[in-house]
């Protein structure tokens, strides 16, 4: 194998998996560096996109910010491969949002607190359409109230998160969980529509 086929393979393998891109070693993080800022200060040519220090976004994603609708990246934040995030939204530090996540601000935005994992295939819609029964519902009108997610919170893969919800601090969401209701901090939610079944253990009491 030559170094070439070695670095294309690892690149993807950094695009499925961006926790690894704080793990390289020197001499990979010699060629990483380069192809990441290549790849972020294109993208923040192009879209009105910011990126902190030491980010990792993957080539595959699509992040979409027109002006007033920007996404900021906090410092550390790793986007993965065929991720599609339209702004507003604000990532935290070391925020890790693995692949095929989608995020659509609406008007009031994502914002999401440092150290947060969402797993693969995660949906997070902050907006709504009416449903009157005196139109299509393509011709409703749109609101968006927006949602806040906490620091250190995990949610499952295929989570799916509604407009107006707020995750407190240290929750978990389970997997395939829809959440439709704000949860407190240190909080564990499964199901659709998700309910509390239990706090992480450790959590210091109410």
């Amino acid at each position: 194998m030559s170094e070439d086929d070695y670095r294309e393979q690892h690149k993807q393998r950094l695009a499925y998996m961006p926790w690894l891109y704080g793990r390289l070693k020197p001499r990979h993080r010699a060629w990483v560096e380069p192809w990441q800022q290549e790849i972020q200060h294109r993208l923040m040519a192009l879209e009105t996109v910011h990126c902190g220090q030491d980010c990792f976004v993957a080539p595959q994603a699509v992040l979409l910010a027109e002006p007033g609708r920007d996404i900021f990246l906090g410092d550390g934040c790793q986007i993965a491969a065929d991720c599609v995030i339209h702004g507003p939204v604000r990532l935290g530090q070391r925020v890790s949002i693995n692949h095929h996540v989608s995020m659509e601000g609406g008007a009031a935005g994502i914002e999401i607190g440092d150290d947060t994992r969402i797993a693969a295939y995660c949906t997070l819609f902050a907006f709504n359409h009416g449903m009157e029964a005196d139109r299509l519902v393509r011709e409703q009108p749109v609101s968006s109230r927006g949602i806040r997610i906490g620091c250190d919170v995990w949610m499952g893969a295929r989570a799916g998160i509604v407009d107006g919800v707020t995750l407190g601090d240290h929750a978990v969401v389970g997997m395939g969980a829809v959440v439709t209701r704000d949860v407190p901090p240190w909080t564990i939610v499964a199901g659709n529509p998700a309910r509390p079944i239990g706090r992480r253990p450790g959590a210091p009491s109410c």
